[in-house]
């Protein structure tokens, strides 16, 4: 057993101002379950929780054992206060394109261009990081949409005043697996310095429009009217304020998940050291899926389980050595797979354990 530094529990006593958890790791090492036992576990505490899933392959509907999918909030049935949301990409990624369709449009329009706006739109639909972009782009509008957050009185109050439905004490992304992760939290410090850039470039072609004209006046008042630039700036804008969330230790932490084997524990290492490169806090290491010695006390003279057990325990030495500062939680492997609500009191009650 890895000693914790600090229990999941202390954790979130000490940063009681969280808004936002991510969970992440190698494939099936068990964020979808960790993710899910964490929001069980706070809408058990009487918080108001929404659970979105991130990942292409979506599991929560399997793991509470009821539809989930579609795209859109829905309560989850069976727990007071929990709500999830599978995002679903190809819809996102549709109405992303269509978004970049008009800026595109408008941006011929306006500098009368007489060309067809759909080449340049399917070029940018093709880019690797499109999907990716598409997806970061939807978890900004649920970290600015559904989230609550403190004001100075000590109330809860939503952040974006002219929402309809009710804001979120704590919202609970499930990541997918590290290479698509890495690209959607390197995409918090690359969308920034993007915009800023096409802010500039935008600003110095509308400048130079002044330069070469006679009329003044009137081309500056075209440019306060410019929409390619409002749209750039409300963007940059959205960004700033995701950003400033995304990176506060008091408000985000990001969980890495492993199994104690060798491949999980290196993935997560390498992964840790990513994630801070783009300034996103780290929680801490949730080891999952370990076998307790009950189970060899059962079944004396197995050589299977005794294997198990001594490859367990090299592997553990690692991620003390290595990871043992971050060490918050463990979980026990169950009998059988992780599904339906009952299973995920039982992972839920050994997280938060002092």
């Amino acid at each position: 057993m890895v000693t914790p530094m600090s229990s999941l529990q202390s954790i979130f006593q000490n940063r009681r101002g969280l808004r936002f958890l991510f969970t992440g790791g190698k494939g099936g090492v068990g964020k979808t379950v960790i993710a899910s036992a964490m929001a069980y576990h706070f809408s058990e505490q009487g918080k108001k929780i929404l659970l979105a899933s991130l990942n292409p392959v979506h599991s929560l509907s399997s793991v509470f054992q009821q539809e989930l999918s579609g795209g859109s909030v829905k309560p989850v049935a069976g727990v007071p206060n929990l709500y999830a949301i599978e995002v679903e990409i190809q819809e996102v990624v549709q109405r992303y394109r269509e978004n970049i369709g008009k800026r595109v449009r408008d941006f011929l329009k306006w500098s009368d261009i007489p060309l067809d706006a759909k080449p340049f739109v399917d070029i940018a639909a093709t880019n690797p990081a499109f999907e990716e972009s598409a997806m970061f782009d939807k978890m900004i509008d649920l970290m600015l949409t559904w989230s609550r957050e403190v004001n100075s009185t000590g109330r809860n109050e939503s952040r974006d005043s002219g929402q309809t439905a009710p804001a979120f004490d704590l919202i609970i992304f499930d990541t997918a697996a590290v290479a698509n992760a890495i690209r959607l939290i390197g995409l918090s410090k690359i969308y920034g310095l993007w915009l800023q850039r096409m802010i500039e470039s935008r600003k110095e072609a509308l400048s130079l429009r002044v330069q070469l004209s006679f009329r003044k006046e009137k081309i500056m008042e075209e440019v306060r009217k410019d929409p390619l630039l409002a749209d750039l700036l409300d963007m940059n804008e959205r960004y700033i304020r995701a950003r400033a969330l995304l990176t506060d230790p008091q408000i985000t932490a990001f969980f890495f998940v492993t199994l104690p084997l060798a491949l999980p524990i290196a993935v997560v290492t390498r992964f840790i050291q990513m994630v801070q490169q783009y300034d996103i806090p780290v929680g801490g290491v949730i080891v999952n899926g370990m076998m307790d010695e009950s189970i060899l006390m059962q079944n004396p003279g197995d050589e299977y389980l005794q294997n198990r057990w001594e490859e367990q325990k090299r592997y553990l030495g690692i991620i003390q050595r290595d990871l043992g500062h971050l060490v918050c939680a463990h979980t026990s492997l169950l009998p059988g797979e992780v599904v339906g609500l009952e299973a995920l009191a039982t992972i839920a009650s050994s997280l938060f354990s002092p």
